[in-house]
């Protein structure tokens, strides 16, 4: 596979400082209170897992919902056992593609390779989606594709929803001056079409695939802002809110323990709503060329299929596995996210 080192630099930095935050946090309460779990937090974490079947039962209750559950861990079982599930372990190295083969200036070996189940003459390898032009098994690039299309959805959204949160709770909970400056901010990026605005932020950026993750990241966050800031100007107005402020709990703890976690089941439901919108924001760019060459996405394949005539050659199956494999993926992360809407609000709730 292609080497995504700068992706896998992302996902390294990410993880380390959530784990960072988790320590910080452990080794605080502990000087704190004495010990990591107090009876408290225990009778609060029995409360938490109780919510949370519940919550899985009714999430199991929608049929769609859990399809579309089910979808997605098939695809996340592709991303990490690519190699294993994959025909081809690297399958855009040079070594592992199928050359065209002629007999006295006839062609009898032609890429791009329409589908089979019996092994090449030449790699001794299987194409059970065929080929593409170079002779690349489209079958192996599918399932790697799976890994950028996951790792763009959520380290994307993950930036995104970071900052659409930050500007969402400091405008709604602030208001005023600092209210009237975020959201004339947000207004401004709602009203820029956000295609073109990634097409020319691509255009003037390196095409890494780093670039492609923050361009996707911070120009789809003023939903979630809006979202946020317009719960929080509801919660803030709430009894408990009102008692937090006049015992003299600060705004920090205020925003922390009672804002927040109260925005959180939103905040979530609007995540994987997210995700989808980021796949295929990936699929848009690279379809365009805007993406990383080097590495191996659904995009690239689908551009690569278009500028090198599969359709005037009839090549199906070099156009209809990655573009079912995006519609897929993004009608499973859209159903769920439905089925989660339902679950954390009630009042959607069918009965």
């Amino acid at each position: 596979m292609a080497d995504i080192g700068s992706s896998t630099i992302i996902g390294l930095v990410v993880v380390s400082l959530i784990v960072i935050f988790t320590i910080v946090r452990i080794t605080r309460k502990i000087s704190r209170e004495g010990a990591l779990l107090t009876e408290t937090d225990r009778e609060k974490l029995g409360m938490q897992l109780k919510n949370l079947k519940k919550t899985w039962k009714v999430f199991r209750s929608n049929r769609l919902g859990f399809t579309g559950f089910i979808v997605l861990a098939i695809f996340v079982v592709m991303a990490i056992f690519a190699p294993w599930l994959s025909t081809v372990p690297n399958p855009d190295h040079y070594t592992n593609f199928e050359e065209n083969r002629f007999v006295d200036g006839v062609a009898v070996l032609l890429n791009p390779l329409p589908p089979s189940l019996t092994p090449s003459s030449y790699t001794g390898l299987i194409h059970p989606f065929g080929t593409d032009y170079k002779g690349e098994d489209v079958y192996s690039d599918v399932v790697y594709g799976t890994r950028a299309s996951l790792m763009v959805g959520f380290i994307a959204t993950f930036i995104s929803i970071g900052m659409g949160a930050v500007i969402g709770l400091a405008a709604g909970y602030f208001g005023r001056v600092a209210d009237e400056i975020l959201m004339r901010l947000t207004d401004f990026f709602l009203v820029l079409p956000w295609f073109p605005l990634m097409i020319v932020l691509m255009t003037v950026l390196d095409q890494k695939f780093i670039y492609v993750i923050l361009v996707i990241g911070i120009t789809s966050w003023p939903s979630t802002a809006r979202i946020v800031r317009s719960q929080v100007l509801t919660l803030k107005e709430r009894q408990f809110i009102e008692r937090a402020k006049a015992i003299g709990a600060s705004d920090r703890h205020i925003i922390g323990k009672h804002i927040l976690p109260n925005t959180m089941p939103l905040i979530f439901a609007n995540t994987v709503l997210l995700i989808a919108i980021a796949i295929f924001s990936e699929a848009f760019l690279d379809f365009f060329g805007l993406g990383d060459p080097s590495v191996i996405s659904w995009g690239s394949m689908l551009e690569s299929a278009y500028s090198n005539g599969a359709v005037a050659q009839g090549a199906w199956w070099w156009i209809i596995p990655p573009g079912a494999a995006i519609i897929i993926l993004i009608l499973a992360f859209s159903l769920v996210g439905n089925a989660l809407d339902d679950v954390l609000n009630p009042k959607l709730r069918r009965r």
